[in-house]
């Protein structure tokens, strides 16, 4: 028997505030603002979706790291204390904060030498392969080395992300096929529970989810048969 499909939250954090990622352009990101959540602090977004379903993983996107401007080291150790769960980080090329499974993107890659070494640093560590418009980024040799990824992957297609696209189901099932022994996070354009049920059948582990969230197009009724 197969795992129940795992959903995943992401907040993405940029100048010490919860952003909604659209498109992949962080240059425009701009403080959230939903039903979901009274204001954009950190603690707050995590309270209302505590309350809003029985997550069991939170993804937080350290953008200031990722894009070298700063870090959210104290705020992240926070969120760490007040998430219940395990929290997988991504924040560029290494990690601040203990007692998180970190993230490593493709986009911060040179070579696919360079992922075996933050493997081998980073025990038990997720890969996200970071496309654009179906283009990795980062080194086009990693899509030759499945071999090297870990067991955990994320599919980011970033200019999905908060978009009305859907989801990289063919992508998915591309990446399947090159590893059919890693486990795959759908990540980008997930709109609705339509979506999520395609995803699964398409063979993921999961889905990581935002916009969906923040519109309430997935609310309690929606998540509740992946509790």
């Amino acid at each position: 028997m197969s795992d129940p499909l795992q959903l995943i939250p992401a907040v993405d954090l940029m100048a010490g505030k919860v952003v909604r990622a659209v498109g992949g352009r962080r240059d425009s990101y701009r403080p959230l603002a939903c039903g979901l959540c009274g204001d954009a602090e950190p603690a707050t977004v995590l309270s209302a979706l505590q309350r809003l379903h029985p997550f069991q993983v939170l993804y937080v996107a350290d953008l200031d790291a990722i894009e070298g401007t700063g870090d959210h080291a104290d705020i992240l150790a926070r969120l760490r204390d007040l998430w219940p769960g395990e929290l997988w980080l991504d924040a560029g090329p290494c990690p601040q904060v203990a007692g998180v499974r970190p993230v490593i993107g493709s986009e911060t890659l040179i070579t696919v030498e360079s992922l075996r070494e933050r493997l081998a640093w980073y025990r038990g560590a997720v890969l996200s392969l970071d496309f654009r418009g179906g283009r990795l980024l980062g080194p086009a040799a990693l899509l030759q080395a499945p071999q090297v990824w870990p067991e955990r992957v994320i599919v980011m297609s970033l200019d999905r992300v908060g978009s009305a696209a859907g989801p990289d189901l063919a992508m998915l099932r591309r990446l399947r096929r090159l590893a059919p022994d890693r486990r795959f996070w759908l990540a980008g354009g997930v709109r609705h529970a339509s979506d999520v049920a395609r995803a699964g059948s398409a063979g993921a582990a999961g889905v990581i989810l935002s916009g969906a969230l923040w519109d309430q197009r997935l609310g309690a009724a929606e998540l509740r048969p992946y509790a």
